[in-house]
């Protein structure tokens, strides 16, 4: 009988990251979550992993600024499942504003968690990966990994330069058996654009609606939030066996927003 696989996934108290989460345990995967959050909801979410699928969920609060607090988290991993056979990166957060205002320190703060964070990580498992023959790393990017954005520097500089990080690591390991892609969402509909809603409509005088189809799914020409479970169906298949032969893609869920 094949054991499972296991999995780190940075980011993943809420939104994708949980996503993905709860995609990997109900597929049997082992998993290890991080993030940051309420204590308590956090420890409610895995014990309910773990109940509900019967596999094992652990976390760690690794902050992604710090290298050795994610060296720390993946060598808890190792030690606690035995190997790491699937890496998820997708810790990161945002910050909007023009060049000139942009404040230098979420500069810093934003490359550290959304582009350096996913290097520290990688070069920690990568090793690994190769002598066994086996491993997959999956990037989350953003359809900001592949266009552009105004008032969003960093955070198109960062998803860009996870895009350049995901062909480079391909090519590295693209004859050990290890795999390196990357998922470039749209807007998906997590707690945190949610909340985002009725601000956005207060301060520009429209309606919900209007801030939904006007603001954030303008892009979009599905006009559709991309839903968690297929971003979580997409990462599971590229975890899989049968995805061996994709690696370097940076792989558009964005209901055609790159297709402008």
């Amino acid at each position: 009988m094949t054991p499972p696989l296991n999995a780190v996934i940075t980011g993943s108290t809420s939104g994708i990251g949980l996503g993905i989460a709860e995609a990997f345990a109900k597929a049997g995967l082992n998993i290890m979550i991080n993030g940051f959050g309420d204590a308590t909801e956090i420890e409610a979410n895995r014990k309910r992993l773990e109940a509900d699928y019967k596999v094992k969920v652990l976390y760690h609060g690794a902050d992604m600024t710090k290298p050795d607090e994610i060296r720390d988290l993946i060598s808890n991993a190792e030690n606690a499942f035995g190997q790491i056979d699937v890496l998820v990166n997708n810790a990161g957060i945002q910050f909007v504003g023009p060049i000139e205002e942009f404040p230098e320190g979420k500069w810093d703060a934003i490359m550290a968690i959304n582009l350096s964070s996913s290097f520290h990580t990688s070069k920690a498992v990568f090793a690994g990966m190769k002598k066994r023959g086996f491993g997959r790393i999956i990037n989350i990017a953003s359809a900001h990994g592949l266009v552009a954005s105004p008032y969003k520097s960093a955070y198109v500089a960062a998803k860009h330069g996870m895009v350049g990080l995901t062909k480079t690591l391909a090519l590295e390991g693209a004859e050990f058996g290890v795999t390196v892609n990357a998922i470039c969402p749209g807007y998906v509909k997590t707690p945190l654009v949610e909340k985002q809603i009725p601000d956005t409509a207060k301060a520009r005088g429209i309606t919900e609606e209007e801030v939904v189809q006007n603001v954030l799914l303008a892009a979009q020409p599905t006009k559709k939030f991309v839903e968690l479970e297929e971003v979580g169906a997409l990462a599971l298949f590229l975890s899989s066996k049968e995805a061996s032969s994709i690696t370097g893609t940076a792989m558009q869920i964005d209901g055609g927003w790159v297709a402008h």
